[in-house]
């Protein structure tokens, strides 16, 4: 309801309770002043909004008046109690209960003047009543829309927690997915661009070499079109459940691993030390990604197609170095777009662990560390 729709129905009340014919002499005015002085509230009125205290006051000053004389109006104890509902349905409820309190103890003892014999008339408690009902019913409409505002701006900070919620899921999987099709790519990519180079440049002086490197790439493309293949049908499956599950690499397949790198011309010398078949689950992906990473680059960058790999399992991590000739320069750096190494941080950092990444002297090294469970460590 608009505004100015209840304050015609405030003006329209004072002016029929000033007028209505209640029993009684201390009810009606009697002579123009009186009647100006009933009408005037409904003027008052209207601008409780911006100054409810205020009016308040000046209602209680006209109800004062009023009494003073002998009259009883009312019209202007209604206006008194619209005029409390307008100043708690504006204040905290310690002020409501205080400023409540005063006007209905104010209303009291100004009608103690107007009052027909005993001060303890029910005509002078209904003032007293309203006011109190009025403070009430105020503060209860302000405590309700405190209310309905907390419960809206809760449900607009979830909403917004549920977008950024997803926002954050979507760039997860993103970076996952991103992650995924380079370790399905780009490790057999690089055997095909090395063999196509050894193929090329023996298919006249050794066609058997030719024909070995011709080999490689046709099952490192058969390999790649398999996981890009498991990686689509995963993507399209309603349930990821569903779908075909992508292979599941860890250590137990690094010796497939190191021949594929030692079929293609890269000799690779490793250290083991620990058992490494208890190096399962995510530790044993990342563990193996990370390898399988290092030694492509080592393959693609460096100059001797010669890499050393460490693996050391302790009680709580297991440790991954690889190292490979860069050139004569200490700091030989990689040429490359750098999107293997951020994918292999993001992967390490996803089980705690730590990545280091940079030249040597004389060459490259990339160093990992993998924290373990306890049962994969025992």
């Amino acid at each position: 309801m608009p505004a100015w729709a209840g304050d015609l129905i405030a003006a329209a009340l004072i002016v029929a309770a000033a007028f209505a014919p209640f029993p009684g002499d201390e009810f009606q005015p009697d002579n123009w002043a009186a009647t100006v002085l009933v009408i005037l509230p409904a003027v008052v009125l209207p601008f409780r909004r911006r100054w409810p205290l205020a009016v308040l006051i000046v209602c209680l000053v006209l109800y004062g008046t009023a009494a003073w004389i002998g009259l009883l109006s009312p019209g202007i104890g209604l206006s008194v109690a619209i005029a409390m509902f307008g100043v708690a349905n504006r204040s905290t409820r310690r002020a409501t209960v205080l400023i409540g309190g005063l006007t209905v103890l104010v209303v009291f003892v100004l009608s103690i003047p107007a009052a027909p014999g005993s001060v303890f008339d029910p005509r002078v408690f209904q003032f007293v009543f309203a006011v109190a009902f009025a403070s009430a019913a105020g503060d209860g409409a302000r405590s309700r829309r405190a209310y309905i505002a907390a419960i809206t701006e809760r449900a607009e900070r979830a909403e917004q927690t549920r977008d950024a919620e997803a926002r954050r899921r979507v760039t997860e999987e993103r970076l996952r997915l991103a992650r995924d099709l380079h370790d399905a790519v780009a490790h057999q990519i690089a055997v095909i661009s090395l063999n196509a180079g050894v193929a090329s440049s023996a298919l006249r002086d050794d066609p058997a070499r030719a024909a070995t490197a011709l080999g490689t790439i046709r099952g490192a493309a058969r390999t790649v079109l398999g996981e890009i293949g498991s990686l689509l049908t995963m993507l399209r499956a309603d349930d990821p459940a569903d779908g075909v599950p992508a292979p599941q690499y860890g250590l137990e397949q690094l010796p497939d691993l190191l021949d594929q790198f030692r079929s293609t011309g890269l000799e690779v010398n490793t250290r083991i030390d620990g058992a490494t078949t208890h190096v399962t689950g995510v530790v044993g992906l990342v563990a193996y990604r990370v390898i399988q990473e290092a030694l492509t680059n080592a393959h693609k960058h460096g100059t001797e197609h010669r890499a050393h790999l460490l693996l050391e399992v302790g009680p709580d991590n297991l440790r991954i170095v690889v190292t490979n000739p860069a050139g004569d320069q200490p700091s030989a750096p990689l040429t490359g777009t750098g999107v293997g190494l951020i994918g292999l941080r993001e992967r390490v950092a996803s089980v705690r662990g730590t990545v280091e990444a940079g030249p040597i002297l004389g060459g490259w090294k990339i160093s990992a560390t993998l924290p373990l469970k306890k049962e994969d460590a025992t």
